[in-house]
């Protein structure tokens, strides 16, 4: 999410050009939203709702949020944009332009939180982030956006440590395995905020922790505690996890590892894109194998 000194300095043309694209995403999902309420009396992004709203209400269901018109204005005007291509954005725009509202988890805040949230109008998107300077200047210019600062007791060093131990703890097995509290399995995100752990997320969005320095947290724990959500998911459906920089080896790694190539649905660029079933609802998901999570 943060961009490194090398993506800050951004090619205007390019820089204009996917400014205006995704500009173009969140116009679009304004039309289908009116498109379809104005046909059928419920919005897309109003598929979850349990009653039909009429006259006033119905209008302004289907009237854009003023998080979508700011983002909007943003891209369109903006030179800075998000590190993802814009293929790779549209992999999970697709996903959002049939379950929003949802509840959306981002691991990590930058420059592509007004359009993430943007695209998830009257939903709820969370972000998570490591670095409390970076938080704090990110909020500075969106306070509406809703955020935490997190704390992270991994180091990309210990990587291959992790990976080959964990099968050692009970509690870092996809059976028993669990988050909040759980100070046994080192991978296991412990101490996030109490409305992740509250939250049923029907997408989850890995582009942080940085992991590209060895000091840095990685997205070890990240990656396996996303599973761990999905597993443990009691509502209908799948749990849609974007995995981003799987170009470099931990990502990979520990994606292969934890959230399955079975479940691998798209890949573009450095994007993978995974549906995880619920073992809590699947017999053959929960029973496949009690050692490893694929």
């Amino acid at each position: 999410m943060k961009n490194n000194s090398n993506h800050r300095s951004s090619i205007p043309g390019r820089s204009l050009f996917i400014g205006a694209a995704l500009s173009g995403l969140i116009v679009g999902a304004l039309l289908i939203s009116g498109f379809i309420g104005s046909r059928s009396g419920n919005s897309l992004f109003c598929s979850l709702a349990a009653v039909r709203i009429g006259g006033d209400a119905a209008a302004s269901v289907h009237s854009p949020t003023s998080i979508q018109l700011q983002a909007i204005l943003h891209y369109a005007t903006s030179r800075v944009v998000p590190q993802q291509s814009l293929g790779e954005v549209t992999v999970s725009y697709d996903v959002l332009k049939t379950r929003a509202p949802c509840n959306f988890l981002v691991f990590g805040l930058g420059h592509d939180s007004l359009m993430w949230t943007s695209l998830n109008p009257r939903g709820k998107t969370v972000f998570l982030e490591e670095d409390p300077k970076w938080f704090q200047t990110v909020l500075k210019d969106s306070p509406y956006l809703k955020a935490h600062t997190v704390k992270y007791r991994t180091q990309l060093s210990q990587a291959d440590d992790l990976l080959s131990s964990y099968r050692s703890e009970r509690l870092c097995s996809p059976s028993d395995a669990y988050l909040r509290g759980n100070t046994r399995c080192r991978l296991a995100l412990e101490n996030l905020p109490d409305e992740v752990y509250e939250t049923e997320w029907d997408l989850i969005m890995i582009d942080a922790p940085r992991g590209y320095f060895a000091e840095a947290p990685g997205r070890m724990g990240a990656i396996f505690s996303a599973a761990v959500m999905a597993r443990n998911r009691k509502g209908s459906g799948v749990t849609h996890v974007f995995l981003h920089d799987v170009d470099r080896k931990v990502e990979k790694t520990f994606a292969e590892e934890f959230l399955c190539r079975k479940y691998l649905v798209k890949a573009v660029g450095r994007l993978w894109h995974f549906e995880i079933p619920s073992a809590t609802n699947n017999a053959s998901v929960a029973g496949s194998n009690a050692v490893t999570f694929c």
